[in-house]
């Protein structure tokens, strides 16, 4: 019989809590989603607890996707209906349109140490995932869904909830996993608001963000001198620091940045 020893490299904390995967699979609220093509990916299952879960809903086409062969190998064991639904892949490297350009809700105890790539990768697809129900190191959690003028508001912050609603559900102990992570963990919510269409790129919109963020004891004057001049120089905007900006503020201040000629060179220069 397969047997998984959670590995480092992949950030590995099996929850062990059949009624925490079970709160975390009712989270899904597939109720909201006008879509009814609509898909359901599990990111990393492992020993499959939070799968065993999700199988039992009726409402929802599942898919899964998990990069470590022991898992895999396991899965095929213990879960074979879903092997004609599962990737053996990397998310961070995954191309969700493979199967169309159907929405997917992304689900899943997402390995801390890659938690927040998979959601700037949400953001680069964010029209196609019109949810994501997802487990992250507490402090990642509470950091999506800080409100501006909070320690924790950031850039994650700010280009989440530019086009994501943010709701915290609930707080997990270190010891329902296995191994148990030196953290506590938080699950989150993210619904997409389709009422909330910038009226800038993401592209342009996230790098102005990260340059203001890059020096956040700074006020926007000195983080973002090398694309200011002087018709908007004299804002009073300029003399606050980043993390007092709403979205709203941000989303005005990148339009304003992003129409002097001189930085359309300097903001799509690659990162």
């Amino acid at each position: 019989m397969q047997h998984v020893v959670a590995k480092k490299r992949f950030g590995q904390h099996f929850l062990k809590n059949e009624g925490i995967a079970n709160k975390i699979s009712e989270s899904i609220d597939i109720q909201s989603i006008k879509n009814p093509l609509t898909k359901v990916l599990e990111i990393g299952p492992g020993t499959g607890i939070l799968t065993k879960q999700l199988m039992k809903r009726k409402d929802i086409d599942l898919y899964l996707i998990e990069v470590d062969n022991q898992s895999v190998a396991y899965l095929e064991e213990n879960y074979k209906e879903m092997m004609p639904h599962l990737f053996h892949e990397d998310f961070l490297k995954f191309d969700i349109t493979k199967m169309g350009n159907e929405p997917w809700i992304i689900v899943g105890n997402f390995p801390y140490n890659i938690s927040t790539e998979i959601l700037f990768r949400v953001l680069e697809n964010k029209d196609l995932i019109p949810q994501l129900v997802g487990m992250f190191q507490k402090e990642v959690g509470e950091r999506v869904a800080a409100p501006p003028g909070s320690k924790t508001y950031g850039i994650v912050s700010v280009l989440i909830q530019a086009y994501f609603d943010v709701e915290y559900l609930f707080t997990v102990e270190p010891n329902e996993f296995v191994p148990p992570p030196k953290v506590r963990s938080g699950v989150i919510r993210l619904k997409r608001n389709e009422n909330k269409q910038l009226k800038i790129d993401y592209k342009t919109f996230s790098r102005i963000v990260k340059l203001a963020f890059n020096q956040r004891r700074k006020t926007l004057r000195n983080s973002l001198k090398s694309l200011i001049n002087n018709t908007i120089s004299d804002q009073k905007i300029f003399d606050l620091r980043p993390e007092q900006l709403s979205v709203e503020a941000f989303e005005h201040l990148a339009l304003q940045i992003s129409q002097i000629p001189n930085n359309i060179k300097i903001l799509n220069k690659d990162e």
